[in-house]
């Protein structure tokens, strides 16, 4: 099935420009030129992916994340402005997948759309047709279902995008063992992948938050000051 991108932007130069080159890789593309009715396309169709700028009309990018959030795990991608660091960071903590500052090379962009895009299909067929059965790990109270994605903490499940769960699946697959900011950037976006370490706290962040909501004593993801980060089963 063909993935759909949303790409949400108010420069008609990047619409343009870059919908071409998703439509050659094999991509269906639909554009929104402003905040507001991006949100609304988005919303009603079946997208894999969006490609969301930070500075638009009628509605902010940030503002179009938020509401997204309320109601959807899909991956995000924001495109900032070299001068928007606080708004990378902002976007991040709300639950932006990437990020990409403008001007960006298509190829890079296109890299980490089909990396999303990769990692977020659920592995439920093999190749000669048979079902797979899902792959689940249990540490504690936490339940982590890779397969589909999905993960429990006291019974209650917690909504994690694409790149939280992978961060979190990369930590607890290995409880006790220390993953370095590098290992944890390998497994969300892939090897040779260029991520700020600000990044990966910034994701840890939001991981430790939606725990707490269900669990204010959660404590499983420790932090090892210049090292990196290890998950502890309580």
């Amino acid at each position: 099935m063909t993935a759909q991108i949303a790409l949400i932007d108010d420069d008609q130069n990047i619409l343009t420009s870059v919908s071409m080159l998703l439509e050659e890789e094999g991509f269906e593309v639909q554009t929104f030129t402003d905040g507001l009715s991006g949100l609304e396309g988005v919303l009603q169709g079946n997208f894999s992916l969006v490609v969301l700028d930070i500075k638009m009309p009628r509605m902010d990018g940030m503002e179009v994340l938020r509401r997204l959030r309320e109601k959807s795990n899909i991956p995000v991608i924001f495109l900032t402005s070299k001068e928007d660091e606080i708004d990378e960071l902002c976007g991040l903590r709300m639950g932006a997948d990437d990020y990409i500052k403008k001007p960006f090379s298509p190829n890079l962009l296109i890299a980490r759309i089909k990396t999303l895009i990769r990692r977020a299909e659920p592995v439920t067929v093999s190749a000669d047709g048979s079902t797979v059965a899902d792959t689940i790990i249990e540490r504690g109270a936490l339940t982590l279902n890779k397969t589909r994605h999905q993960c429990t903490l006291n019974g209650k499940p917690v909504d994690l995008t694409l790149t939280e769960f992978l961060m979190l699946y990369s930590l607890v697959e290995n409880p006790g063992q220390v993953k370095t900011r590098d290992r944890l950037i390998d497994s969300a976006y892939g090897a040779n992948v260029y991520i700020d370490d600000r990044t990966v706290d910034s994701h840890i962040k939001r991981l430790r938050r939606k725990f707490k909501d269900v669990d204010p004593n959660f404590s499983g993801i420790e932090t090892l000051y210049g090292v990196g980060y290890r998950f502890r089963s309580e």
